[in-house]
């Protein structure tokens, strides 16, 4: 019997049940990178336990804690994790805790039985007044009893058992972090859409306001310049002052960062360079900000993009 453990804290008791009877599919789903879990099958000798513990990474890394004793169980435990994990730092520890003494169960090793058998009956011929071993020297000679142990082949087997469920289970915890991080960023998205829709329609009556202002420190500042020349100067002014488009490209960025999270998979590195597109054109808007209302929308926008980014650092 396999029983495994997941670091759900808070969820509900459906949520776990779903986890380990491979009843959710969690692959369409963003994964957080930070996640924990533990499986643990009894093996006869003993009880074998593998221990996973993910966190942050810019590719995939493993790392293996494993007794020397277990060590052939390495390379189906790289191999099923390799398969199942696409980006984080992952610790897995392997342990197998012995049996307690009265359920270990001893054999009799028969090669040693059949090698004193032969060396009696040689000591037998050569010293025939020597008494016989009796059953109770026989069962305290070293290595007599012998407990089973465990081939490298079975080992492999049962840890490719115990792997699969660990992995399901880390799955499953890194799925629900990331729907916790899914939400998060969705709220901030559509934080940055209310801005964007703030700020289009008064666009028109800033731009509108500067050019006045403008043209008229021209006229101030020189008096001879010609009316028409001062109303083209202050046109292409105004022209490069305007932030339709960089409000066009934050509304295009923050469809493609929705897209690719109700995508899911491996969306991390997408996220994060969707986060720097949307940095540069809050900060191309803030340089542009033609008034002061204009400038502290451009640093709210900017505070929530920086928000993002830090949730989207855990996204596989």
């Amino acid at each position: 019997m396999i029983v495994s453990f997941a670091n759900f804290q808070g969820l509900p008791r459906r949520c776990k049940a779903l986890s380990t009877s491979g009843g959710t599919d969690y692959q369409n789903m963003i994964h957080s990178m930070t996640g924990y879990a533990v499986a643990a099958q009894d093996i006869g000798l003993g009880v074998l336990q593998i221990e996973l513990r993910s966190i942050n990474s810019r590719y995939l890394d493993l790392g293996f804690r494993i007794p020397e004793e277990l060590r052939a169980a390495e390379p189906v435990l790289r191999e099923a994790i390799s398969a199942r994990v696409g980006r984080g730092k992952i610790e897995c520890r392997v342990a197998l805790a012995a049996a307690a003494e009265s359920a270990r169960e001893l054999s009799l090793n028969a090669h040693l039985m059949d090698r004193l058998a032969e060396l009696e009956t040689r000591l037998a011929a050569r010293f025939p007044q020597a008494a016989p071993l009796s059953r109770y020297e026989l069962l305290r000679w070293p290595g007599m009893l012998g407990e089973q142990s465990l081939s490298a082949e079975s080992l492999q087997a049962a840890a490719g058992r115990l792997i699969t469920v660990a992995l399901a289970d880390l799955s499953a915890s890194r799925a629900r972090e990331g729907e916790r991080l899914a939400a998060t960023i969705f709220e901030r998205v559509a934080a940055l859409r209310r801005l964007v829709a703030r700020v289009e329609p008064m666009l028109p009556a800033i731009v509108a306001e500067f050019q006045e202002k403008l043209a008229q420190r021209l006229r101030d500042a020189v008096a001879s310049f010609d009316e028409e020349r001062i109303r083209q100067e202050v046109a292409l002014f105004a022209a490069r002052a305007d932030v339709a488009e960089e409000l066009s490209r934050l509304a295009t960025h923050l469809d493609e960062v929705e897209r690719a999270i109700r995508k899911g998979g491996v969306v991390g590195k997408r996220l994060d360079f969707l986060m720097q597109e949307l940095n540069r054109e809050a900060n191309t808007l803030a340089s542009k900000a033609m008034a002061a209302e204009l400038s502290a929308i451009a640093i709210e926008m900017k505070l929530l993009i920086e928000q993002m980014r830090e949730q989207v650092q855990n996204i596989e």
